[in-house]
Order: structure tokens, then C-alpha cells, then sequence
């Protein structure tokens, strides 16, 4: 069996999810290849290539969105059988469902886990991921996965650079004229979030939009990112690209900090794989303290200006 992977990349980085899927991928069959969209395979193909893929199938879609020209493309190259994976992405997803609706093919969403054998087993979460349920194809047609990030470890095995084959440009009628009139890059400040070793996130607890700056003191003292839950991103104190959880970003840090996050399981699916967890709740019983591996009973109006003194002391 082949397994293909969508790979993703900005510029000439790599995609980590990309990564992720790759790393994956070379447990569960006998060959992995890439579908890309986009001018620079070239450049990419010893990044793909250390990953394991052995060839990469390229298609320049310039400035017309990817979806509806590589799901027509796909057909020709992924044959019966195979797996697809993609990674939970604006693309992804957009790519993934439309060589469904095309193809038949059926898909298992949320993957958080992958067990490799003759019959694939794939972790899926459901109920708020409360649950993690095994789910498994029963189809000989092909077989397409959507992975959320950070579900594995991104690891290198040394491969020689990727063969790279060009697609035909497939015919798509109306479907595949819609064009990216603008992009626009929101400025960042310090690490980006989903690659940070240290998260530093703050919740309703914090009491108001104004005291967020807890949040970004304690984090720009030890150079970490900040996050958010989604209740304060929801009552419009932070951006939507701050919320760690489920419908936000996933995160995997060495360590993670919640500042007066009570820890919904919306929030805990999107950082609970941190290694090491440090919540500050003045509630006992607030779920968050259950995962935590440091759990401080306090008022984050008390506590974190001492830890910001604390750690202020220890920089200087």
C-alpha cells in the first residue's frame, strides 16, 4: 500500500503538521509519496525526502485556491487502496473533502492517533474529546485521514531527496477559477504559538481584557508565546489566533501555563499533551488542576505578579 501525504509548505519551510503526518506515514505502508500544491517542489524535495517521501507529485496551482484542481488531479495518481492523509488545515480540509465528494472515498476526521498493522486502527476523539475511540476502514476503496496537529512527533530518517513528478493541469470548469486576491501576515511577537516551547494562556479568570498583560508579562519574561481560551476570545479580549483548544490551535510545549483557565474540555484537547503543566485556578475543583502537573490554588491577582517578580529577579 502507498500512503500519500498532503504536504503543506510556506515558502521554503515544510509544514511541522506535514512533518508530523510523514514521520507517521513511514509506519504504515510500503511507499510514501507527497501531493503539493505549489511552484517550489524543488525546493522542498530534500526537506520530503528526509522525511521518508520517495516522490512528489507537484501541480503549480499559482494564485487559484488548491482545493477544486488538486481533488481533480488526485484520481489519476492515488489509486485504489490507498490512504490519504491530510492535516487539519484550511487546505487540507478543503482538498480532503472535495476527492471525497468526487471519489466516494470515505473519511475519518480528528485522527489523534495511528496504529499500524493489517487492519490501521486510528485514534479518533469524540464528545469534546472526553472520548478516544479505534475506528478502522471497512472499504477497498481509497482511504482518507485528517490529522490534528501535534498528534505525532516530527522525526527525520535521513532519505535522499524526493523525486519530483508534475501533475497535469486537470479540468475544472467554474470550480477551480476562484483566485487569492490578497493574503495578509499578521505581525507576530515573540515565538509562534504552535511551535513554542513555552505557552503562557490566560483564561476568564483574568477578570477583564485589561489584565491580559499578565498574561504577555509572564511570557515575555522567559521568551514564551501566549494563548488564550476561547471564552476571552469569544467576549473579544485577545485575537482568534490566540485560542488554544479545539476549534482553536493545538498545541505540544515543554511546558504550558494557564492563568485563570478553569480548563473546559474544549480547551484541554488543544494543550493537554503538554509535558509538563502549570495551572494557577483560585477554584480547587476546577478541572484544570486534573491535568496539571503543578496546580496552584490562588488568585492570579496575587500569584503572578510575584511569579513575574520572581522571575524578573532571577533574569537580572
Amino acid at each position: 500500500m502507498t500512503v500519500f501525504v498532503y504536504a503543506e509548505a510556506k515558502g521554503d519551510t515544510v509544514a511541522t503538521s506535514t512533518l508530523e503526518n510523514l514521520t507517521k506515514a513511514r509506519e504504515l505502508g510500503d511507499t510514501v509519496e507527497a501531493i503539493y500544491a505549489g511552484s517550489n517542489a524543488d525546493a522542498i524535495a530534500a526537506t520530503l525526502g528526509e522525511y521518508g517521501v520517495a516522490k512528489v507529485h507537484a501541480l503549480d496551482t499559482g494564485d487559484v485556491l488548491p482545493g477544486a484542481i488538486m481533488a481533480a488531479a488526485l484520481p489519476e495518481i492515488v489509486q485504489t487502496g490507498d490512504l490519504m492523509i491530510f492535516a487539519t488545515s484550511y487546505d487540507g480540509r478543503d482538498v480532503a473533502a472535495r476527492f471525497s465528494a468526487r471519489t466516494d472515498a470515505p473519511i475519518i476526521s480528528n485522527v489523534v492517533g495511528i496504529t499500524p498493522g493489517d487492519d490501521i486502527q486510528f485514534e479518533t476523539a469524540i464528545f469534546g474529546a472526553s472520548k478516544i475511540v479505534q475506528t478502522s476502514f471497512r472499504t477497498d476503496k481509497t482511504k482518507i485521514a485528517l490529522t490534528r496537529p501535534k498528534s505525532f512527533t516530527a522525526e527525520s530518517s535521513g532519505g535522499s531527496p524526493a523525486e519530483v513528478a508534475t501533475i497535469s493541469m486537470p479540468e475544472t470548469g467554474a470550480a477551480g477559477q476562484a483566485k487569492i486576491l490578497e493574503s495578509h501576515e499578521e505581525e507576530l511577537e515573540g515565538p509562534k504559538l504552535e511551535e513554542a516551547a513555552v505557552v503562557v494562556s490566560g483564561g476568564r479568570g483574568l477578570g477583564g481584557a485589561e489584565h491580559y498583560s499578565l498574561v504577555e508579562k509572564v511570557a515575555g519574561t522567559i521568551g514564551a508565546a501566549t494563548g488564550a481560551s476561547r471564552a476571552i476570545v469569544d467576549a473579544g479580549w485577545v485575537p482568534y489566533s490566540k485560542q488554544v483548544g479545539q476549534t482553536g490551535k493545538t498545541v505540544k510545549p515543554d511546558v504550558y501555563i494557564a492563568l485563570g483557565i478553569s480548563g473546559a474540555m474544549q480547551h484541554m484537547v488543544g494543550m493537554k499533551h503538554s509535558k509538563s503543566i502549570i495551572a494557577i485556578n483560585k477554584d480547587p475543583e476546577a478541572p484544570i488542576h486534573a491535568i496539571a502537573d503543578l496546580g496552584i490554588v490562588g488568585d492570579v491577582h496575587r500569584v503572578v505578579p510575584q511569579l513575574i517578580e520572581a522571575l524578573e529577579a532571577k533574569n537580572s
